[in-house]
């Protein structure tokens, strides 16, 4: 039995990884790689492996940098069962659909800028065939999937229904526990509950991503919010929230709602301007039951989405063209949450050179995106093909993130059984090695950063390093 360590290993993005036990294969996760154009160009390589040979797949939750592959998979030939949560099935509908728009839009530019052979990554027909054969879970529920292996899903206060999944494996004599993390919440985070308990486990595979640093105190990230709210009120401009459609837009829809007068917002007119958020939040709505007390509570005293009372939803194209000509009074949450296409480039095209104007980062900016330059502070930046000067200001709100910080991550391993083998993934280089420092500084955790391509024998917990042509 092992793990083989493939997506999210140099990067952030394109979590993937290859359990091989009792004769089955299983994916733990298939998603995109995100960032620059080189990096994407990745998503059409060949998988290391042969798709036809993988007998089920383990998603731990929606968000495409874990689950954007997954139609590819099908279409190359991959004809097993999906695992996952209920809920995340009903977030995969639309962002997979959504990412297959995108790729069929792209396809039909090429096309008409003389790249005739262009194709899109896959089509919405295939990223429905790929949804159709989702089998949904719940937290808690031990499923054997194949025999010798069996799932149960915990949440991992991410986002909706998202997952930390244990496999537990049995092969002959041999039966050992897998903890993989998928992302981690923040703790006190609104809406979700906190992280589950890791428990048993005698190897955990641990994202990163915020494994260097620690979020701002979420009382004075509120505090921050409402400060960016009165100043930008007081220089008559708009505020711009690059924001994921999922967790991200209703996290902030909700604080809207839960600070409404505090932060005088009927002072403004808000947008959501992003028909994946708009949909995302209904489904939301309808799972009531993975929210967290102080968020079921306030949702009993409402009948709809947060009482924002001057909230406009702008799903059509030509609504949100009109925005265009609000020129100040307008808080506009749109897609994508790195910047690297969608709507709020327009939006951007339009506030990002007015020094009235207010940008509010909100989330994780993949190396080589738009949102990446925009923090790392580039006085100019490339929009549609034309440059614009950066004279907007910026504001990095650290708290609102749906990772957890080292701390976050640090208690959710703390709160594990036994001595298990920690391997980490899912950051950058530089973090995932402050991160491994962290740990065997903080809790004596010698953990291990594996490479593309390098294996664990689970039996041993001893680590195999892939040839140097195989990384």
């Amino acid at each position: 039995m092992e793990i083989e360590f493939y997506g999210a290993t140099r990067r952030v993005t394109g979590s993937c990884h290859i359990l091989r036990a009792n004769g089955f294969t299983v994916l733990l996760d298939c998603g995109l790689m995100q960032g620059s154009r080189e990096v994407e160009a990745l998503n059409r390589e060949p998988f290391p492996f042969d798709p036809a040979d993988i007998d089920a797949v383990v998603l731990s939750h929606g968000h495409i940098d874990h689950s954007g592959r997954l139609p590819l998979l099908v279409n190359r030939g991959f004809s097993g069962p999906i695992y996952t949560h209920h809920g995340t099935i009903e977030l995969c509908r639309i962002l997979l659909r959504d990412s297959a728009m995108l790729s069929e839009n792209d396809a039909r530019f090429m096309q008409k800028h003389g790249q005739r052979n262009a194709e899109p990554l896959y089509t919405v027909e295939q990223a429905q065939q790929c949804v159709s054969g989702m089998t949904g879970l719940r937290y808690g529920e031990r499923r054997e999937i194949l025999p010798g292996i069996a799932v149960t899903l915990f949440d991992a206060g991410h986002i909706l229904a998202s997952a930390f999944v244990r496999l537990e494996i049995t092969e002959g004599e041999t039966s050992r526990t897998l903890v993989f993390s998928g992302d981690l919440g923040q703790y006190d985070s609104p809406i979700l509950n906190d992280p589950e308990t890791l428990g048993h486990a005698d190897t955990v595979i641990v994202e990163s991503t915020y494994g260097d640093r620690q979020h701002r105190d979420f009382e004075k990230t509120l505090a921050e919010i409402g400060e960016i709210i009165e100043t930008s009120c007081r220089e008559c401009g708009n505020i711009l929230i690059p924001a994921f459609s999922i967790g991200r837009s209703q996290e902030l829809l909700y604080l809207f709602g839960m600070n409404f007068e505090k932060w005088k917002l009927d002072q403004w007119q808000v947008f959501l301007d992003s028909p994946m958020a708009i949909e995302a939040s209904r489904i939301y709505w309808h799972y009531e039951e993975l929210w967290d007390e102080e968020a079921r509570l306030f949702r009993r005293n409402m009948r709809k989405m947060p009482p924002v009372g001057n909230l406009h939803l702008t799903g059509r194209v030509e609504e949100s063209m009109k925005i265009n000509d609000i020129h100040e009074g307008a808080i506009i949450i749109a897609g994508s949450g790195m910047c690297n296409g969608g709507r709020i480039v327009h939006h951007l095209k339009r506030n990002i050179e007015r020094p009235e104007c207010h940008i509010i980062i909100t989330g994780f900016q993949a190396e080589g995106t738009l949102g990446r330059q925009i923090v790392e502070g580039r006085s100019e930046v490339r929009l549609h093909g034309r440059s614009y000067r950066v004279r907007a200001q910026l504001h990095t709100v650290g708290g609102l993130s749906a990772h957890g910080d080292r701390n976050d991550l640090l208690r959710w391993l703390k709160s594990r059984e036994g001595s298990p083998k920690v391997m980490i993934v899912h950051g950058e280089e530089s973090v995932k090695e402050s991160f491994r420092e962290f740990l065997l500084d903080e809790i004596a955790i010698d953990a291990l950063v594996p490479k593309p391509g390098d294996r664990l024998d689970l039996a041993s917990n001893q680590l195999r390093r892939a040839e140097p042509e195989a990384q």
